[in-house]
């Protein structure tokens, strides 16, 4: 794990640019500490996987695309939906299966998505983005579009027939697609020391010739700077894959015990809290101070009270639209 936190500052990361970052990361540690709270209460249907902790894998990479670049997401996408700029009222108001949600209260937390940010959706199947990646980046390709497919999926994903499938077929095509395997140590129970023969999991990119690379997921700059590298690498060559190593602080899901890991493991890892290490350097390169660091929490803090607010006050589905969405007309 490393622990030194990059200092150069590329010039399109602004303080606004900065400030905007350091907002999204912790709109996403505000709602899943909200979201925990209300499924710790029973006032949510269905299940979450929350990413508290993996704020600067998503975020980092997020900041470097536009609105016409698209990603694909995992069920753990809370983070990955905020980075690409969605509507918070929206989403909480789908956590809270209201009809003012983007699945109009039907999908829950695994089903987000929003077109209009290219979002293409969160997913409940475990690497059931990577395909639907694949297929984006060809018609991005085909469409002669100078725009990127992000796919984000878990390290348990990598072992899944669907990525490899997926990463051979974009390599053979060149697609414009950037893998992004956020490596939070545990597919549900199963540690990556026992599920992969391997340290390194970007090696497994030589298989088809493309590159690979591990990086620091709870560093911020460091993902900055290796998204943004590769952002030009696949526009230009093709696929790439990144392996951001991470870790969520949370169990598996709401249902998760937690027993397969040891509090001290999880003590370890907060310490490398992305939130705070983020904050510490803002302050040090004078980018930030600390009162507007402090405002800037504070306005996380009351943007999703607002949320839970809107959300509340969103009817509920009708049962008359049951049906909807459902079928094909």
């Amino acid at each position: 794990m490393a622990t030194k936190q990059q200092t150069k500052r590329p010039p399109e990361l602004t303080k606004e640019k900065l400030a905007d970052v350091y907002l999204k990361m912790l709109q996403t540690r505000n709602f899943e500490e909200k979201v925990a709270y209300f499924f710790s209460r029973g006032m949510v249907h269905g299940t979450t996987h929350l990413c508290a902790g993996q704020e600067a894998s998503a975020i980092g990479a997020c900041a470097n695309l536009d609105e016409n670049d698209l990603i694909t997401s995992t069920h753990r996408g809370h983070g990955h939906c905020i980075g690409k700029g969605i509507n918070i009222n929206r989403m909480m108001s789908e956590l809270l299966g209201k009809a003012d949600g983007y699945c109009k209260g039907k999908g829950g937390s695994m089903h987000i998505a929003d077109l209009t940010r290219g979002n293409l959706g969160a997913n409940g199947i475990v690497g059931g983005g990577l395909p639907i990646a694949v297929g984006a980046a060809m018609t991005l390709k085909l469409k002669k579009k100078n725009n990127i497919v992000v796919c984000f999926f878990g390290d348990g994903a990598i072992n899944e027939g669907s990525f490899h499938e997926s990463v051979n077929l974009a390599s053979i095509w060149k697609l414009p697609v950037l893998f992004i395997c956020e490596n939070n140590q545990y597919a549900m129970s199963m540690s990556t020391k026992r599920s992969v023969n391997i340290d390194d999991l970007s090696v497994r990119a030589s298989s088809y010739g493309i590159p690979g690379r591990t990086i620091d997921g709870n560093d911020f700059l460091e993902v900055y700077h290796a998204v943004k590298e590769a952002k030009e690498y696949v526009k230009a060559n093709g696929p790439m894959l990144l392996i951001s190593n991470t870790y969520r602080f949370k169990g598996h899901s709401k249902s998760d015990a937690n027993k397969y890991r040891t509090k001290e493991e999880i003590e370890e890892w907060k310490a490398l809290d992305p939130i705070p290490r983020l904050r510490s350097w803002l302050e040090a390169e004078k980018i930030l101070t600390a009162p507007e660091l402090d405002a800037i929490e504070k306005q996380a803090h009351d943007e999703i009270e607002a949320a839970v607010e809107y959300a509340s006050n969103s009817p509920d589905p009708s049962v008359d639209t049951i049906l909807e969405d459902v079928y094909a007309d």
